[in-house]
């Protein structure tokens, strides 16, 4: 078996809200939309955040995004209207800013994330 794609999936109530609340997360429109209740983003090559409608899991989701540079995120998606939490040491030099949707699905931005600790 060879993956060539991940895709996570992000269940929200209402498709056109969510729409707008990702594009500000991401600073750019989707990348596809295949089909009215599902909109998508490539994040990395190979992965994928899928934003789809699903009145009984809406709210539920929880994904995790490394950066970069935490603070410099953090302040991007704050000029772009979002309100992400501060800045949580965790462990092993590791931060966290958690961001909620309009659903309540939670994204987590990590700093200084490494594949090996």
């Amino acid at each position: 078996m060879s993956i060539e794609h991940v895709l996570a999936v992000v269940p929200v109530s209402d498709i056109d809200k969510a729409n707008a609340w990702y594009e500000a997360l991401f600073g750019r429109p989707a990348d596809n939309n295949p089909m009215p209740v599902l909109v998508e983003w490539q994040v990395v090559p190979g992965g994928w955040v899928q934003v789809f409608v699903d009145q009984e899991r809406a709210g539920s989701g929880l994904v995790n995004f490394a950066v970069d540079d935490l603070a410099k995120h953090i302040a991007e998606v704050r000029d772009r209207g979002l309100t992400p939490e501060g800045i949580e040491d965790v462990n092993k030099g590791v931060q966290l800013s958690a961001i909620h949707d309009p659903d309540g699905n939670v994204v987590t931005l990590i700093g200084n994330f490494r594949v090996e600790y």
